[in-house]
């Protein structure tokens, strides 16, 4: 009897039918909303252990902050995270050595410590909201951190005139998924804080699929041939903001880093 209730409840999982998600008038699947990933991939998106901070140096017993960060104690840390990529991330050995030279150098050479535009994917699992702006005629991205944005082009308008942080987005529908083809990067910005990195041959196709009221389950295929050997997929779920009041604040953080890049051209500079 109790093989047979299995055997049923197994049967009836299978014929649940798969999340349909509200519709716009123009019936695509409704992605309008405040959405936020709620995962350690900002700090690294491989697997990774806690550590005392992104910045190191050697230590009597093992590896310890580095000076200029070791007065932030636990705040600079680290969190364990188990990580967003499918395997690991298949560099060329020549570009593995620049991810680790990047990696021991973070303080300087960073992006996100400069407020530079974070780049796609990394703007949509940055630990900030962001929001999707869907009509039957457009969808936007208004992204919190840097004031970033998007526009999803809905029919291709050619070549990207330009190299850009933010690339340019031409999507389309595949049944439940709005599938975004990413083209035009510079080579600026970067994966996360641990110094995953690409060229300006960077390729990006994302899927969002809403996967219940208040999910989308976000992939993203990554391909450039001067850095890795093959494309390469992370994928996470992206969570709805719950608040009644949720909303883009403004976090314009050029104005917060103007002293620690041009501090130093003062007429009379701050001390250090």
């Amino acid at each position: 009897m109790k093989l047979q209730l299995l055997i049923l409840a197994l049967s009836l999982a299978a014929q649940t039918p798969a999340y349909r998600a509200p519709r716009t008038p123009d019936g695509k699947p409704d992605l309008n909303g405040i959405w936020q990933a709620l995962n350690e991939a900002n700090y690294d998106i491989e697997m990774h252990s806690a550590r005392p901070a992104m910045a190191l140096r050697p230590g009597p017993y093992g590896p310890v902050p580095a000076a200029p960060v070791l007065a932030l104690g636990a705040v600079g840390s680290v969190p364990p995270g188990v990580g967003v990529v499918e395997g690991e991330i298949p560099y060329k050995p020549e570009a593995l050595a620049r991810k680790k030279e990047n990696q021991e150098n973070w303080l300087t050479a960073d992006p996100e410590i400069k407020c530079y535009l974070p780049g796609v994917p990394r703007a949509a699992y940055m630990p900030y909201p962001f929001q999707i702006l869907q009509s039957s005629s457009a969808i936007f991205f208004n992204y919190e951190y840097a004031g970033a944005v998007r526009n999803i082009f809905l029919k291709d308008p050619g070549p990207p005139p330009v190299d850009s942080w933010m690339g340019q987005s031409v999507g389309h529908w595949e049944g439940e998924t709005l599938v975004v083809d990413v083209t035009g990067f510079n080579d600026q910005t970067w994966f996360d804080r641990a110094g995953n990195f690409h060229s300006e041959a960077l390729h990006v196709v994302e899927r969002y699929t809403r996967t219940s009221p208040d999910v989308i389950q976000y992939e993203a295929t990554i391909e450039d041939p001067k850095v890795f050997t093959r494309p390469w997929k992370m994928s996470m779920a992206l969570y709805r903001r719950q608040e009644k009041n949720a909303q883009i604040m403004d976090f314009k953080c050029v104005e917060f880093v103007e002293e620690l890049m041009y501090g130093q051209w003062r007429k009379k500079p701050l001390p250090r």
